[in-house]
């Protein structure tokens, strides 16, 4: 990019070719007002709040659309173009019921706060408003037509970024709506609820269900952690106010996922139903007791001296507390392993990183199913295709991405996929653990253009591998510790503890967990200190959201006192 030279408010300023004058304007500090504009979507140029008077141009350009030019010079504040926002805004308060005082939105709103900017103490047009409809059939969020400014914010954020298509413009002029699909409820239509609209909504049209009137902006606590509810690792911007969760949301231009998130990530977590494990538990006389940690703990140790202990564990923890589980086994002289399998290396090609699929030509998804279990993923393959790239699906079975694939074949005809793949310039392979050798072998041939991307079921699996944890059976050992977090088990372990003393530390209670005969409680997600381990191998921060029950402790400083006892 080459350097570009302009004056704004009579202030040199340096910007890149191909900005607009609004970048240009907030990289030298200068505010311009935007309603329709956000950084992470196209630019669009409807609201008309952020035109600016341009030297030589004829009428007021829009800043967020108009690109920046050698010698440039640009007024932001005069008198036309703030007549001209004023304008706006009054037209835009006369349009639907935007009464701020019943707004969960007020004192958080985008366009009140240009109300305030531009001293609006009144309506300049006042009507009877129309009542428009609330959709409250989604169970996380709610659209309120009523206070709508039509931005279409919400429009391109499931097109450009979750790459859904869900929602749209319907009619025209004063009776545009936006609508789902064909106009149908919007708990009845294809959305995915990754909740990306609703946290680009500039008003309180869209209103989050949970966080509806529970803190304005200056009152809440933000604190960024990573996701651990699939192996992706997305960034977290968690908010609370009193100790209590509010709403989660993306952080935009964060890595892996840019601010995207899915319903796992931005919602499940807060809505979770699980009876919660605060106190240790020993089993005396046929029941599960409530007891101390001392005597928790000495009867854990005393088990894990006699020998011949076996560690289970999944992936639903910190590096910090699988590490400290691998060194308790070791030192009880016990084997020790993850209950979820791991996908496996492919022996060649390039290790890829989510943005590969963005630029990818051709798309591969072989053994793994990335719309249900890394949702994430998943839309990113949708965006891909959406810019043109082919996607194509090997599967024997019912795939989610089959909907948007090019073709969708079984594991016997893969070699169809490679020869078909052969002739793009880059190939992202998404992969799971149902990947079969002969696609390994198929596209073998493809050398450096093929970037993989595997993605196992465990949480943490980059994490758990990097420790040296591999996948075991359980073996039928006198003592079986399982490390579970947040996970819930496989029913299968019920059948396989065959008599054996078992010991489970978990965040909740379960099948296994009342199977057992020592309970430790672990911490939930949000209470959790350490780091994980995303799918491309890199070290991200797990930061506590909340403090922990004061029962509670942390998994890697309960299994380091464990080992200390032996």
């Amino acid at each position: 990019m080459s350097e570009v030279r302009l004056t704004i408010n009579g202030q040199p300023t340096v910007a890149q070719s191909g900005q607009t004058i609004l970048e240009a304007a907030q990289a030298a500090g200068i505010d311009i007002p935007v309603l329709c504009h956000h950084p992470a979507l196209s630019s669009w140029g409807a609201c008309r709040m952020c035109v600016v008077e341009v030297k030589g141009m004829r009428g007021l350009q829009t800043a967020c659309t108009c690109p920046v030019a050698d010698g440039m010079e640009v007024q932001t504040e005069t008198e036309s173009a703030v007549a001209v926002r004023k304008f706006v805004l009054q037209l835009l308060f006369s349009e639907r019921n935007h009464y701020c005082m019943f707004c969960q939105m007020s004192g958080d709103c985008e366009l009140q706060d240009a109300a305030y900017r531009y001293g609006l103490d009144h309506f300049t047009y006042p009507r009877p408003y129309q009542k428009l409809n609330v959709d409250a059939s989604r169970k996380y969020f709610i659209m309120d037509h009523n206070r709508c400014i039509l931005c279409t914010r919400c429009v391109r954020a499931c097109s450009e970024i979750a790459a859904n298509h869900t929602l749209d413009l319907r009619a025209r002029g004063a009776d545009s709506m936006i609508m789902a699909d064909l106009d149908v409820p919007f708990g009845e239509s294809s959305c995915v609820e990754c909740g990306t609209c609703l946290q680009v909504c500039p008003t309180g049209a869209l209103i989050d269900a949970r966080s509806a009137y529970g803190g304005r902006e200056k009152d809440v606590v933000h604190t960024e952690t990573t996701c651990m509810q699939c192996s992706v690792g997305c960034t977290l911007d968690v908010v609370t106010r009193y100790n209590r969760l509010l709403r989660v949301d993306g952080v935009w231009g964060s890595e892996p996922n840019d601010g995207l998130l899915c319903v796992d990530g931005r919602f499940t977590p807060l809505y979770e139903e699980r009876k919660r494990l605060t106190s240790p538990m020993v089993r005396k006389d046929g029941k599960l007791v409530e007891t101390g940690w001392d005597e928790a703990l000495a009867a854990v140790a005393a088990k894990l001296k006699e020998g011949g202990a076996e560690g289970l564990a999944t992936c639903a923890t910190t590096n910090e507390a699988l590490g400290a589980f691998a060194g308790l086994l070791a030192k009880a002289k016990g084997e020790v392993g993850l209950l979820e399998p791991v996908a496996p290396a492919l022996g060649y090609g390039v290790t890829a990183r989510l943005s590969d699929i963005l630029d990818a030509d051709f798309i591969v998804v072989a053994g793994a199913q990335p719309l249900d279990y890394q949702r994430v993923v998943g839309y990113f393959i949708h965006r891909a295709a959406d810019k043109g790239a082919t996607v194509a699906v090997i599967a024997d079975s019912e795939n989610s991405m089959s909907k948007r694939a090019a073709m969708t074949v079984s594991y016997a005809e893969a070699d169809k996929v490679a020869k078909a793949a052969a002739a793009a310039k880059k190939i992202v392979l998404v992969y799971s653990v149902g990947i079969k050798g002969k696609v390994i072998a198929a596209f073998r041939q493809l050398g450096d253009r093929l970037f993989a991307l595997a993605l196992s079921p465990g949480r943490n699996e980059k994490g758990a591998t990097a420790l040296g944890l591999k996948p075991i059976e359980p073996n039928g050992a006198k003592t079986q510790f399982f490390l579970m977090g947040e996970q819930s088990e496989d029913q299968g372990l019920l059948a396989k503890l065959n008599g054996a003393y078992t010991v489970v530390q978990a965040s909740y209670v379960s099948a296994l967990v009342e199977k057992a005969d020592v309970v430790l409680p672990a911490p939930v997600w949000y209470e959790r200190t350490g780091h994980v381990t995303d799918y491309s191998g890199t070290v991200k921060p797990v930061a506590e959201v909340l403090p922990k029950p004061a029962t509670v402790r942390d998994d890697a400083e309960v299994l380091a006192a464990l080992a200390a006892m032996l």
